[in-house]
């Protein structure tokens, strides 16, 4: 009898151990794919963050074109740009925009959504076919006046620039950050699209990913989270920074899409690829230039390294700051040091007191909307008087005796002679950009150091691939092919571009050091090396190494049909065809990126290619004197632009156009008078008019500037043979 009093209790016990480990164990099955549920699904569990979401910029990134949401004067208002004027009405509960159309002549458009509220908003009308575009005329929500986001004269409705254009068009370039689970659903066949989304504006799904595991897990009878999948939804408060910076970067950054479907928590560098420090985006320094938006920047930071992440600063569902003034950075930095005159030398409560004004300086987009850098740098007027960057301490300090030079006097006397980041790696990236020789060196050395962000040591990298022969940068571009950091290896893979191949040896050096690329981890890396791999002759790579490329191949072509509205991706599918020796597939994908933009350079050029080795000369002639006139609208754009100078010259010379040819060349060595590629073009017209002396000038010139090219002294002894 005293047996069985005790068996309820060992059940009990047995149950009790028993039932909890069988519950964790217990899982939903592998493969599940989580779907879009939409905020209400939320709401009910979430009441504050919700709460606390409503109002938030994210809220209002995107809205019907209501009463409730239109904040600009459509009451029969008018605005004049530069000979365009576009009136502004409303009828009823509908809002009209007149202004040029796509045909250049005036028209009427129903304005169908509106984005943002602060400060500033602009509106977007429906054209046909499904074409979403934003409209010119932009609300300062501040000031209560129409303008024109862009300042500049307006281009014709030709140009991609026009708001009818591809430039400003919401389906690709807006959407997929302004609403929930957006699909972009273009046909190319009729030029047409079907896009959707789940919810108008940036919603819960947005950032933390689709929730129906998540709801379906919060409504099971379970004492654990699911050992597969969590708590079915991105883990951004993992202790490591990367999933939610990498949820936040797509929206955030200056990037191209590489492959479709990305969700949150997912690798970044798997579906984007990040723009580096190029020019014309970011000074040399790595300050703003263009609209790169945040995460370029912050990647640049001691912060990023550090660990510090987006919601350390910024509440995520109002988007606001967490605190106002310098307590948003006492948090972590010491107050007593840093938020006094001791340390930054100006009247309490003055602006040169404000962390953000020296550390943060911001610039104008788009007229009115202030961004502030978020490289979190010292102020370096140092630099501005060696580089020409722009610097905090400039932005307040104007007078005229208040120069910059001024401004790195008083930096000296207050905290002495040498910065943290000295050298910093602005001048070194200015050094690269020109192709300076005597910077190689320190090029490989700042692509590969560990106290600088991933950015600056790609650019890096991309500096020594692209401005300098392989014979001086191969062993910095070996070492960057093996960094830990995506970004790094991508970049360096441009040296493949033009890799000299003179003998079976150098096919050898590429297969054992682009191979491996085939398979790297992130796609982003094998993508850009099946780009640069199909370029080099299949019998190069083993079966093993070339079953992989045509895996990546296929991974690079899929992220381009993803893009299939872009000219763009059409151009690199013709290119890719090219490379494969399918030319009548490239032929069609050339013709159909000139179908979509025929405002846009390029595709007629590589077309012309194919016709004229096809013995089409004519058509192949009549696309390139097409293409020398776009280019040469461009160079109107964009005048200090010396690469497309460059490309002008050498579209003059193929056809024939001598003159126009050599005016263009020496505009690109003007500008840019350590680039060797231009200096070379203009030398070898010079040897094909038989200008001796030009010409050995600018071969003297090449082997200074590389004097272990051996290409460079080849051509020098040429001339100084033919001149004879």
């Amino acid at each position: 009898m005293r047996q069985k009093r005790w068996l309820p209790g060992l059940a009990a016990l047995v149950v009790a151990v028993c039932w909890p480990a069988w519950d964790w164990w217990s899982a939903l099955p592998p493969g599940r794919t989580a779907a879009y549920v939409g905020r209400q699904s939320c709401i009910d569990c979430h009441t504050e963050q919700a709460g606390r979401w409503e109002g938030s910029d994210h809220d209002r990134a995107m809205d019907l074109a209501t009463p409730e949401f239109v904040l600009g004067d459509f009451n029969n208002t008018q605005l004049e740009h530069h000979g365009v004027t576009s009136r502004m009405s409303r009828r009823g509960d509908g809002f009209f925009v007149e202004t040029e159309g796509p045909d250049g002549e005036r028209h009427e458009f129903p304005v169908k959504y509106v984005f943002g509220y602060e400060p500033l908003q602009q509106y977007l009308a429906e054209l046909e076919r499904g074409h979403v575009q934003v409209l010119p005329v932009t609300w300062d929500t501040e000031e209560k006046r129409w303008f024109y986001a862009n300042p500049d004269a307006p281009f014709g409705p030709d140009d991609p620039l026009h708001w009818t254009g591809s430039a400003q068009n919401w389906n690709h370039m807006c959407a997929d950050c302004h609403s929930t689970n957006y699909a972009k659903n273009y046909d190319l066949e009729t030029d047409t699209y079907h896009s959707s989304f789940s919810e108008i504006d940036v919603s819960c799904e947005a950032c933390h990913g689709p929730g129906s595991i998540h709801v379906e897990l919060a409504q099971a009878k379970s004492l654990f989270w699911d050992r597969r999948y969590g708590y079915g939804l991105a883990r951004l408060k993992d202790k490591v920074s990367k999933t939610e910076l990498e949820s936040c970067a797509p929206c955030h950054a200056r990037r191209q899409r590489i492959y479709p479907g990305f969700k949150p928590g997912d690798d970044f560098y798997d579906y984007f690829g990040l723009s580096l420090l190029e020019e014309r985006l970011y000074h040399p320094d790595g300050q703003i230039d263009d609209e790169v938006y945040v995460f370029g920047s912050f990647t640049q930071s001691l912060m990023y390294r550090k660990g510090v992440r987006c919601t350390d600063c910024h509440d995520p569902h109002t988007t606001r700051i967490k605190f106002e003034g310098n307590r948003l950075c006492t948090q972590c930095h010491l107050g007593a040091k840093y938020d006094g005159p001791a340390h930054h030398h100006h009247e309490a409560a003055s602006p040169g007191a404000a962390c953000v004004e020296c550390h943060m300086p911001s610039k104008n987009y788009m007229v009115v909307d202030p961004r502030r850098d978020h490289s979190l740098r010292p102020p370096r007027p140092d630099l501005t008087v060696k580089l020409g960057t722009p610097n905090a301490c400039n932005k307040c300090h104007t007078k005229a005796d208040e120069t910059a030079q001024w401004a790195a006097d008083w930096i000296v006397r207050w905290y002495g002679p040498k910065r943290r980041d000295d050298p910093h790696y602005g001048e070194l990236i200015a050094a690269g950009r020109r192709g300076d020789p005597a910077v190689v060196d320190g090029l490989a050395k700042l692509a590969r150091s560990a106290n600088t962000g991933p950015i600056v040591r790609a650019t890096a990298a991309s500096l020594l691939g692209t401005r300098y022969p392989i014979s001086q940068t191969r062993e910095g571009i070996e070492k960057s092919l093996r960094s830990r950091e995506a970004i790094v290896r991508e970049a360096s893979l441009s040296a493949f571009q033009n890799w000299p191949i003179a003998t079976r040896s150098d096919l050898e050096d590429v297969r054992e050091l682009l191979a491996p690329r085939f398979s790297d981890r992130s796609r982003w890396v094998r993508e850009e090396a099946a780009r640069v791999g199909v370029t080099f002759p299949a019998e190069v790579f083993d079966s093993g190494e070339t079953a992989a490329l045509r895996k990546a191949v296929g991974e690079y072509r899929t992220g381009l049909e993803a893009e299939n509205d872009q000219a763009g991706a059409h151009m690199n599918l013709g290119l890719l065809e090219s490379a494969l020796g399918n030319t009548t597939a490239a032929i069609d994908e050339y013709r159909t990126a000139i179908r979509l933009d025929p405002a846009v350079a390029g595709p007629r050029s590589n077309l012309a290619r194919e016709l004229d080795q096809l013995g089409r000369s004519d058509e192949a002639n009549r696309l390139q004197t097409e293409e020398a006139g776009l280019i040469r609208r461009d160079t109107q754009l964009l005048p200090e632009n010396a690469f497309l100078h460059y490309r002008l010259g050498l579209l003059e010379y193929l056809l024939g156009h001598e003159a126009e040819a050599e005016q263009s060349l020496k505009e690109a060595v003007r500008l840019e008078p350590d680039s060797a590629d231009f200096l070379l073009a203009l030398t070898l017209l010079y040897e094909k008019q038989r200008r001796w002396p030009d010409a050995l000038r600018g071969a003297r010139r090449l082997t200074e500037m590389q004097p272990d090219n051996p290409t460079y002294q080849q051509i020098l002894r040429n001339l100084q043979q033919a001149s004879q």
